[in-house]
């Protein structure tokens, strides 16, 4: 069974940056995406999708992290990263990776990312 893990989350001040990693305990194969969800700290608040980077190297954003936000990945270290440039306090979420294959999906159990002053 591969395992997720994060890494690089913490406290930055506005307009900062942080660069996330997760790294898969082993190589995920029939792999189709990777993505990157965050789930803000809210009653309620529902994971919300923040970057996609397919095995053909597609990526895609919501327009709310994107231009700031940067999805890539490193397949030979089974390693998908986070870049997060010029954040926001409403960027303060847990992140989590989540890496999908034909027939199922695994999650990292996130990482915190706060953005204050």
């Amino acid at each position: 069974q591969v395992q997720l893990m994060e890494s690089g989350g913490g406290l930055v001040q506005p307009g900062g940056s942080l660069r996330l990693s997760c790294k898969a305990s082993g190589t995920v194969f029939n792999l189709l995406e990777q993505n990157w969800y965050r789930q803000g700290p809210a009653p309620g608040e529902q994971r919300e999708l923040v970057a996609t980077i397919t095995t053909t190297g597609n990526t895609n954003y919501p327009d709310s992290v994107k231009g700031r936000f940067t999805i890539s990945r490193d397949v030979a270290k089974n390693t998908v990263y986070l870049q997060m440039n010029s954040l926001k306090t409403e960027d303060t979420a847990v992140y989590y990776c989540n890496f999908v294959r034909i027939g199922g999906a695994y999650w990292g159990p996130g990482t915190q990312v706060t953005v204050s002053s």
